[in-house]
C-alpha cells in the first residue's frame, strides 16, 4: 500500500512537472524577440519546418529550435510553412513567427512591364529578376506558348504590361501565365465593346493594331485619334506607313536611326511595302491602346506627324499637302533645337 502511494505521489509530481514545464515553454513562446534588426527568411520548396526553425536560430530569431518544434506539436500548433521570403520583425515571439508562417505572411516582390514593351525584353527583364525561381532557362517561345495552352500563337504582344506582384521564389512562368490570362481578358473585353463597322476581322487583327498605336503615340488622348488614321487607311487599302513596324522587322539590325533605304527593304513587318497589318503583333500594348483600337476617333485624318515638341504630340491631316507643311514644321523645329545653345 505504502509503495502505491508512493507511485501515485511520483506520477503526481511528475505531471505537476510536466504542466509547469508546459507553462514555463508556452511563456517563452509568448516572450518578445530582442533583436536589434528585423531577419529575412527564405523558405525553399520542399524545405522541411525543422530547416525553416534552424535557420531562424541560426539568425538570432528563436532560442531554442528544438523547443520552438516541441511546443508547436504540444499545442498542436504545428505551421504549414509557405515558400517565400519572410519579414520576421525583430521583436517578433517564437509564437508569432509560427504564426507568421502558417499564415504565408511573405514579403511580395513586383515586376513592372511596361507599355510597349518587346516580348524578348520581357523575357530578359524577367530572366534578370532576383526574386523569381527560373524554370524557363533554356525553353523557347514556341515551347513556352506550348505551355501557356497557346500552340502556334507568337508571343509578341501576348502580355498585358502592368505592375505584377508575388511572392519570393515564385517561379518564372507563373508570372507570364498571369500576364498572359490579363491580357486574353482585356483584349476580349475590348473586342466585346467595339465599334461597328470597325474594318478588323478578329480580336487577333485588333491586338495588331493596339500594338501599333501603342509604339506610335505616348500620349493617351492621342492614341483614339492614331489609330483612327490606320483604320481609315485600312478601309481605303492604303499602306499604314507605320516606322515602328518597319524598325521592329529589321530587329538587331536597327541601330537607332531609321533610313531611307529601310522603308524600301521589304520584310513582313515593312508596312511601306506591304498593305493591310502586319503578321503579329510589335509590342506589349497597355489598355488604352486596346480601347483606341477598338474604339477608335475617325475624323478623316489620313496623316499624322510628330510636332517637334517636347510634349511628344502629332500634327494630323486630312490630305497631303497639309501633311507636308506639318513634316517641314517639324523639321524646322528639330533644326532650331539642334542650334540652340
Amino acid at each position: 500500500m505504502r509503495d502505491l502511494r508512493y507511485l501515485l505521489w511520483l506520477s503526481s509530481l511528475a505531471a505537476v512537472a510536466l504542466l509547469g514545464g508546459f507553462f514555463w515553454l508556452g511563456e517563452q513562446m509568448s516572450t518578445p524577440g530582442t533583436r536589434a534588426e528585423p531577419v529575412i527568411l527564405d523558405v525553399q520548396p520542399g524545405e522541411p519546418l525543422r530547416g525553416v526553425l534552424l535557420d531562424l536560430e541560426r539568425q538570432g530569431a528563436l532560442p531554442d529550435a528544438r523547443l520552438v518544434e516541441l511546443w508547436a506539436r504540444l499545442a498542436d500548433r504545428m505551421p504549414r510553412v509557405k515558400v517565400g521570403r519572410y519579414l520576421i520583425a525583430a521583436d517578433a515571439a517564437p509564437r508569432d513567427i509560427l504564426q507568421q508562417l502558417d499564415d504565408g505572411r511573405v514579403l511580395l516582390e513586383s515586376l513592372t512591364i511596361i507599355e510597349g514593351t518587346r516580348f524578348d525584353e520581357l523575357r530578359s527583364r524577367i530572366a534578370a529578376h532576383p526574386g523569381l525561381r527560373q524554370t524557363l532557362t533554356g525553353v523557347d517561345d514556341t515551347d513556352l506558348m506550348q505551355r501557356l495552352g497557346a500552340p502556334g500563337v507568337h508571343p509578341e504582344g501576348r502580355f498585358f504590361p502592368d505592375t505584377y506582384r508575388f511572392a519570393w521564389g515564385s517561379a518564372d512562368f507563373e508570372v507570364l501565365k498571369l500576364a498572359y490570362e490579363r491580357m486574353q481578358r482585356s483584349l476580349a473585353e475590348a473586342w466585346a465593346t467595339r465599334s461597328p463597322e470597325l474594318p478588323l476581322k478578329t480580336p487577333d487583327e485588333a491586338l495588331i493594331l493596339a500594338s501599333i498605336v501603342e509604339k506610335e503615340s505616348a500620349l493617351a488622348e492621342e492614341r483614339p485619334r492614331v489609330a483612327g488614321v490606320f483604320v481609315q487607311r485600312l478601309r481605303l487599302g492604303m499602306r499604314l506607313q507605320s516606322d515602328p513596324t518597319v524598325i521592329y522587322g529589321l530587329r538587331e539590325r536597327y541601330d537607332g536611326d531609321i533610313r531611307s533605304r529601310d522603308l524600301v527593304t521589304d520584310t513582313p513587318y515593312n508596312s511601306y511595302t506591304r498593305k493591310g497589318l502586319p503578321p503579329t503583333p510589335i509590342a506589349l500594348p497597355g489598355a488604352q491602346a486596346l480601347r483606341a483600337a477598338t474604339r477608335p476617333q475617325e475624323t478623316g485624318d489620313l496623316f499624322f506627324v510628330a510636332t517637334g515638341l517636347p510634349d511628344g504630340s502629332h500634327t494630323f491631316s486630312t490630305n497631303y499637302d497639309d501633311h507636308r507643311k506639318a513634316v517641314r514644321v517639324m523639321l524646322e523645329r528639330q533644326r532650331a533645337r539642334r542650334v540652340t545653345p
